[in-house]
């Protein structure tokens, strides 16, 4: 697995002397991810250069720049801890407290109205509290990223995150909740004793199968949109992808064999929402006899990876298995989306070296593309559940809004994330 290494080398400010420590790295066959100038003083720079390391690469490249005539390795850079110390979110107040008649208002003995309008009449919560734009963020930390069942409390920096970027995107809160339990029965009693503090339930980093137990049985006993973003925030950005890779290839996404290789709660759910969107043929393989299964019952063909390879127009993984797809199993014309992180089936450029008209990762693909505006736009449609119909909304704006020759657009432009909450509202508005 690719971790980032920061490192921190120090350089004579002189022509050459960063190329070589640059030429090291190349050397060793690392890529360089950011290049920083910190500072520089007496004639000395101070670069912090992030690479993607893997676990096994051998470290001695830290030797070799500090070997170098004009730099010295100084140590490695705590940026990214740095950047997480004392958490990534907070509680804040929505409005000024700066006077005893707001504090009368907004606390005792004012608030006790609004607390008696509410018993009177629940739906006046959705005007009077924060429950409209906020968002219960669940996992039990089984699994996290690619790193697997790693528990709930170090999941919590996951959890951060999303919450960090609901706020920053959206607009609305989103607040992390950890339970230690991996049983879909006691999940969903834990999840149904607090949703009412919540207007919607996201579902993250929870492993097959039981994530579809429990998402379903929420889906049952809740009237608030419930959804697993490894499935379906994960489906939508895949199929955001398709429209326009099938688009740039000239192939037509409903009559094109489509792959999916692996077949946990992303594979699953990328399938699901492939059938709805039109997909007539959709293959699959998995490991899993039962993952296979599902997709037979689901209306796709079980077959071996290599057949897949063989027969599939379009190739979706999503494994978590490195260079899983072999570069010679490669065909011309593919278009092949390895969404594995942090290191994917195939790297896009190798696989475009060998043929595939388009190919992509889960750098670029990314469920930051979806989420935030799938549920602003149910919280802002007080949807009940979110449908099919939303999903492929949500999919359809974001290709929408990619320019030319790009797959998906940036995840941090605010302008995709307005027209993904326009166009889930209006979908949910159009549910009966």
């Amino acid at each position: 697995m690719k971790i980032p290494e920061i490192l921190l080398v120090e350089t004579v400010h002189q022509p050459g002397s960063l190329a070589r420590v640059l030429m090291v790295i190349a050397e060793a066959g690392l890529a360089i991810e950011h290049l920083t100038a910190l500072r520089r003083d007496q004639g000395r720079t101070l670069w912090e250069i992030t690479l993607e390391m893997d676990e096994e690469a051998d470290r001695s490249l830290f030797e070799r720049i500090g070997a170098l005539p004009t730099a010295r390795f100084v140590g490695k850079s705590d940026r990214v801890f740095n950047r997480h110390r004392g958490g990534k979110i907070r509680m804040s107040a929505s409005l000024p407290i700066n006077t005893r008649q707001v504090l009368r208002d907004i606390y005792t003995p004012g608030v006790a109205r609004v607390c008696l309008a509410i018993q009177k009449d629940p739906a006046l919560a959705r005007d009077y509290t924060a429950i409209a734009r906020t968002v219960a963020v669940v996992t039990n930390g089984t699994a996290v990223l690619g790193l697997g069942n790693i528990g709930a409390l170090a999941g919590l920096p996951v959890m951060e995150g999303k919450a960090a970027l609901y706020a920053e995107l959206v607009g609305i809160n989103g607040v992390p909740i950890l339970l230690n339990d991996t049983r879909p029965e006691p999940v969903v009693q834990s999840i149904m004793a607090i949703e009412s503090s919540f207007g919607a339930i996201h579902l993250e980093d929870i492993a097959a199968p039981e994530c579809f137990a429990i998402e379903s049985l929420l889906q049952q006993r809740l009237k608030k949109p419930v959804l697993h973003d490894d499935q379906h925030g994960t489906a939508v950005v895949a199929l955001a992808a398709l429209i326009n890779a099938a688009r740039y290839a000239q192939h037509d996404l409903t009559t094109s064999t489509v792959g999916q290789i692996g077949l946990g709660a992303a594979g699953t759910g990328i399938v699901r929402l492939l059938r709805a969107a039109g997909v007539r043929r959709i293959i699959g393989t998995d490991r899993n006899p039962e993952a296979v299964a599902r997709l037979t019952a689901i209306g796709g063909e079980g077959m071996t990876l290599e057949s897949l390879m063989q027969s599939a127009n379009i190739v979706i993984a999503t494994t978590g298995v490195k260079n899983l797809i072999r570069p010679e199993w490669v065909r011309p014309g593919q278009v092949i989306l390895a969404l594995s992180n942090p290191d994917p089936e195939i790297e896009p450029l190798v696989a475009r070296e060998h043929g595939a008209a388009f190919a992509a990762d889960g750098k670029g693909i990314n469920n930051l593309l979806a989420y935030p505006g799938l549920f602003k736009g149910a919280l802002e449609a007080n949807a009940r559940a979110f449908t099919e119909g939303m999903l492929i909304a949500a999919a359809h704006a974001i290709a929408g809004q990619a320019r030319d020759g790009e797959l998906v657009p940036d995840p941090l432009d605010k302008g995709v994330h307005e027209a993904v909450t326009a166009a889930v509202r209006a979908a949910a508005l159009r549910v009966p």
